[in-house]
């Protein structure tokens, strides 16, 4: 089977294109012309996407696009160009041809900055909120309206919409090695009394998932991507401490001075404010069961614990 996968230099990129490899996939990518492993074909760069035939595919994977920046750094209209413009550029070309998969890696941010109810679904009415999670509905809206607006064209193909939650794995550079790096210095977690629960995504979960939407004859859909269980963010502290070999330090400073605290915090712009502290203790639960039904499966591979050591252990090694 011949894929062509855009955004393959990025964390989830990479380690789809070695997975992928491992399996016997044929492998070709579009890029920003970073450098690729020796078992990649082709590569090409976005602005010769023109002359890439998508006939030669059976199925294409859309990576590419703008991160969510937490620090609000990335202007609007560069998420607008990114996350939409690309989708709908290689959307278009998928559409004309007659390669018959296209898995587009949208985020359930792209419907849901907080969840309400006890868990997220993927019949929730879209109420992005930010540049970031209202590119990526942009990109998911253009999709299904081509569908609706042409739907002979995808009688023989399939297109999957896949909201992962927070992925993680080896070589990941986000917020849960910031969070290592916090337990690494011995400073105390004083949110023990907010105890929240948090899905997860394995990388070799999200792995899996794809090798079984690419061999089988799945529904098209949105699909909701994460581990079997969520995972306390106290809990997660405390994973990080055994991953280091250390005893970890979990403050129940009271809800009370908590909040008043950050309360403070937004009135002379310290770290500790009320909108991070929703974040850091909000509850963000996922459901997977769509999926697992779709691909035939009772539980993913990977424990969301046995996953979050995975990861942990490879920050260890690379201190």
């Amino acid at each position: 089977m011949t894929i062509l996968i855009s955004g393959a230099s990025g964390f989830v990129g990479t380690n789809l294109c070695s997975y992928l490899n491992n399996l016997g996939y044929t492998i070709d990518v579009i890029d920003l012309g970073q450098s690729v492993p020796d078992y990649v074909r082709a590569a090409y760069q976005w602005n010769h996407l023109d002359a890439v035939y998508f006939n030669d595919y059976d199925a294409v994977i859309h990576l590419a696009g703008m991160a969510h920046d937490t620090k609000n750094r990335t202007s609007e209209g560069v998420y607008k160009d990114v996350n939409y413009g690309l989708t709908k550029r290689i959307f278009d070309k998928f559409v004309d041809s007659e390669s018959a998969n296209f898995i587009f890696f949208s985020s359930v941010k792209a419907v849901a900055d907080f969840v309400k109810g006890d868990y997220l679904t993927e019949d929730v009415v879209p109420q992005p909120v930010g540049p970031y999670g209202e590119s990526k509905a942009m990109a998911e809206e253009y999709i299904q309206s081509i569908i609706k607006k042409e739907p002979n064209k995808f009688e023989y193909k399939r297109v999957y919409i896949l909201r992962p939650c927070m992925i993680h794995g080896p070589g990941n550079k986000g917020n849960l090695n910031q969070l290592f790096k916090l337990v690494s210095m011995g400073i105390p977690w004083p949110l023990g009394c907010f105890n929240n629960s948090r899905s997860f995504t394995s990388i070799d979960n999200l792995l899996f998932v794809i090798d079984k939407l690419l061999k089988s004859n799945i529904e098209s859909g949105v699909y909701n991507i994460c581990d079997d269980k969520t995972i306390s963010t106290n809990r997660l502290i405390e994973l990080i401490a055994e991953s280091q070999g250390r005893k970890s330090r979990i403050w129940k400073v009271k809800k009370k001075l908590i909040k008043a605290l950050a309360a403070l915090g937004d009135t002379f712009h310290l770290p500790l404010n009320r909108h991070r502290l929703q974040k850091l203790t909000e509850n963000y639960i996922v459901s997977n069961n769509k999926i697992k039904k779709a691909i035939g499966v009772e539980n993913l591979p990977v424990s969301a614990e046995d996953g979050i050591r995975k990861t942990l252990s490879s920050f260890k090694s690379h201190k």
